[in-house]
């Protein structure tokens, strides 16, 4: 075994001997210094350096991703096809720095870092080629003259010498790169007798204890330049042997014999498949359990290295049995290098993780399956069929309600004291709550008759050819929702209404009623035996990791707090969000206003409920009001009613003795607190109302029947009202049964979304033999485009 420690001439700020500025801020994993201590949060680039409490006893794997952030002692390999460059002569700089970056914030967050790493080989290449061309073209200038310069040829390069001409300069790239972080590198290289030596073993383990102990990064690599063959039977016979043939296997020995929590595989690809990557049947497997080799077909090796994916299998379960967690991810792919370490300490869905204990229900992936295949079944069924089960879902609501509040209870009860009172409001539910769904859901049963393939447009395009557009489910909806269990029956009849699978995501705290409700939902839809069209996910996965399922969902919909959608619509790959970010509604009262109607609706709009997103959140009050009867009777109101008034910059200006005066009047307050402002006229609450609104919903108080139709027509919000609470913006109150949530968005669906927003269309043609070389300008046939007669819809 060879030993080096980094003899940089910026030792200072990477060894251990640091400045006492970098002693001040700088985090080690010295026994002097516990992470638990240290407070600074410091970032590098876009990756946020924050420290985390890291305790846990080595022995046992993770069981699942999101333990990994509790990771100690990680070992990060890094592929030939990771660190070379396409050419296979020269490094990626770029790709290295990054992941050198990814590293040494985990370093620096408390967490000890290891790499292994390939290159030297590919280093060494590019050196020595460069020699080479430079001693041929001096000989050859000598001899022959320029002109024979072009057909020079590269002999083939001994791996071994490469890699002894590689190996100094691969290391001194490491120091310059882990030195801008003050982070101290050494290099150790190693053989497979230095594994299975018993005192060159206890050296090595010690040597790298004693590096680790002073925050030092050991960059180990197998030493190409003297290592024999891998004996041929020698690999793989037990937890306590691996043969060290490669650097996937050297990575898998090191973690073990490191007591590592978790070993990072880098490669060119995004993890294991089931079958090789780029075959048409092609999936990514999130989770790999022992067992499973049976279910994957392993392709051809990498393009550079010793090892394939099925070396690295191998020594992943290796390494899993000793005790280390081990995830398979893609080193290379530029949209995700840059973070694809941390995302993986963090517990994001990044690779194929390797897990020990299989879940007891289904995966995401499976359930994303089960919904889908259960949806397509659920299209297919008789209008009157979904009818019953949406009728027979109600009837549960009712004749379960003693269980539902039961589990409702217990939800209450664990929730004291953690939630704010206008949520345990939305969590809280009642008889009343439960006759009231059960209402909305007959509505939703009646309306549901004709919803799905119901004839939009036809038009007769030539004779006996003939076009339809009809109406089809928009396929899997995933619905995020927060402390609203009865959204769940909701959501659930709505999408079977319009025959979508539905994948159900709900908060913790309503842990006990969504399962309940959800059972009752299944209940409902067996009596067709389609009771896998609905799923409730009560996996680990984060609400993150979900959006990213954009060959699995096809329509994302938060019901939750402005900033649960803010951060749906941020964390959606692929997938369309409906839904809106705030709900910042305004009521704007005329000059012309009637006094009797004012105070009834402020009241209403901002007081039967501030938690909903229809709430009233800014008032705005014409000018001439101010100091008349009228305005005193809304601030008096509003002092019964106990709502804390923010004052606008206009209306402070009138005032010698103000409220508060507003921080932002682009805010929702979800709760009993009011912006007023002043206006001169409609046009600008108008223009107020576009500047700092939601587009959500906006209502004008007056009897002039003008300035009203005005106001109608040039408010550009999802729900304008006149004379009207801002409350009746909702699904229920429509008439739609119930909703899905409000869109604000301006593409397919706007305002309360009830069963006609869960539906697109599809284009249907029936012909007899007809091509379009027909049509041409000397063809037999020519186009018709008559508009047919559309079958009447049932409105019973």
């Amino acid at each position: 075994m060879l030993s080096q420690v980094c003899r940089s001439g910026f030792q200072p700020f990477g060894c251990h001997r640091l400045l006492p500025w970098v002693q001040s801020t700088a985090i080690t994993r010295s026994h002097r210094v516990h992470p638990s201590a240290i407070s600074h949060v410091r970032s590098w680039s876009n990756i946020p350096f924050i420290t985390v409490p890291l305790s846990r006893a080595h022995g046992k794997s993770f069981a699942h991703r999101s333990e990994l952030k509790h990771a100690k002692r990680i070992v990060v390999k890094l592929g030939s096809a990771v660190v070379t460059r396409g050419d296979e002569c020269g490094l990626a700089l770029g790709r290295l720095a990054s992941i050198v970056e990814q590293v040494s914030v985990l370093q620096n967050q408390g967490r000890e870092m290891m790499l292994v790493t390939s290159g030297a080989v590919a280093f060494g290449k590019q050196r020595l080629r460069h020699e080479i061309l430079l001693s041929q073209s001096v000989r050859q200038a000598l001899h022959s003259g320029q002109n024979q310069l072009k057909e020079m040829a590269i002999p083939v390069l001994e791996a071994r010498a490469c890699a002894a001409a590689g190996q100094s300069g691969l290391m001194a790239l490491y120091e310059a790169m882990f030195t801008q972080y003050s982070i101290c590198a050494a290099q150790i290289l190693v053989t497979n007798l230095d594994f299975h030596d018993e005192q060159k073993r206890r050296n090595l383990n010690g040597t790298l204890h004693e590096l680790l102990r002073m925050n030092i990064v050991p960059i180990v690599n197998t030493n190409d330049a003297v290592v024999p063959p891998a004996e041929p039977n020698s690999d793989l016979q037990g937890v306590n042997v691996i043969s060290v043939k490669d650097n996937d296997s050297l990575a898998a020995r090191l973690a073990v014999e490191m007591k590592t929590d978790l070993l990072i595989v880098l490669s060119d690809v995004e993890g294991l498949f089931d079958s090789p990557p780029g075959s048409d049947d092609a999936k990514l497997i999130d989770t790999f359990y022992p067992g499973d080799q049976q279910s994957v077909t392993f392709g051809t090796k990498s393009r550079v290295g010793m090892g394939g994916m099925e070396a690295k299998v191998n020594a992943a379960l290796w390494a899993l049995k000793g005790g280390t967690s081990v995830v398979i991810a893609n080193g290379t792919h530029p949209k995700v290098s840059g973070h694809v370490i941390t995302d993986i300490v963090e517990g994001k869905k990044v690779g194929t993780f390797f897990s020990e204990v299989k879940p007891a229900g289904p995966t995401i992936e499976q359930q994303g399956e089960m919904a889908r295949s259960g949806g397509r079944t659920l299209a297919t069924l008789e209008p009157e069929q979904r009818s019953e089960i949406i009728h027979h879902l109600a009837d549960l609501l009712t004749d379960q309600r003693e269980e539902i509040l039961l589990a409702n209870k217990k939800d209450l009860e664990e929730a004291q004291g953690r939630l704010a009172a206008p949520l345990l409001k939305r969590l809280s539910l009642s008889t009343a709550k439960l006759n009231s769904l059960a209402i909305g859901l007959r509505q939703i049963a009646a309306s549901s008759q004709d919803s799905v393939g119901r004839v939009l447009r036809r038009t007769r395009i030539a004779k006996n050819l003939e076009l339809e557009q009809v109406t089809v489910p928009i396929g899997v909806l995933l619905v995020i929702f927060e402390s609203r269990p009865d959204c769940l029956p909701q959501v659930a009849a709505l999408a079977i209404a319009s025959g979508n699978g539905l994948l159900l995501k709900g908060g913790k705290e309503a842990s006990h009623s969504n399962r309940i409700l959800h059972l009752l939902t299944q209940e409902a839809l067996s009596i067709h035996g389609i009771k896998e069209a609905v799923q409730l996910v009560n996996t680990r996965e984060e609400v993150e990791d979900l959006c990213r399922l954009d060959k699995m969902i096809d329509l994302i919909i938060p019901r939750g707090s402005s900033q649960l959608v803010r951060n749906i619509q941020k964390a959606a790959k692929g997938i369309p969000v409906l839904g809106h970010s705030e709900g910042i509604c305004h009521m704007y009262v005329d000059s012309e206003a009637s006094v009797d109607k004012v105070t009834r609706l402020v009241r209403d709009s901002k007081c039967d409920y501030p938690a909903a997103c229809n709430a009233l959140e800014t008032l705005l009050i014409h000018r001439d009001l101010l100091r008349t009867p009228l305005f005193d009777q809304i601030i008096d109101m509003l002092r019964v009613e106990q709502v804390k008034i923010h004052a606008g910059p206009k209306f402070a200006s009138y005032l010698t003795f103000s409220p508060s005066e507003v921080k932002s009047l682009r805010t929702e307050y979800g709760d009993l607190e009011l912006c007023i402002e002043v206006v001169d006229s409609v046009q600008e609450a108008i223009d107020h109302i576009h500047k700092y609104g939601s587009s959500h919903t906006d209502v004008i108080v007056t009897e002039n029947e003008k300035t009203a139709e005005f106001f109608l027509q040039h408010v550009d919000s999802a729900c304008v009202f006149w004379n009207a609470s801002t409350r009746f913006s909702d699904g229920y109150r429509f008439g739609l049964g119930a909703e899905v949530g409000i869109s604000t968005s301006r593409i397919h669906a706007r305002g309360p979304v009830g069963l006609e927003g869960l539906l697109t269309t599809k284009w249907l043609l029936r012909g007899q033999d007809h091509v379009v070389a027909d049509f041409s300008e000397h063809g037999s046939s020519k186009y018709l485009h008559e508009n047919l007669p559309v079958p009447q819809r049932n409105t019973n």
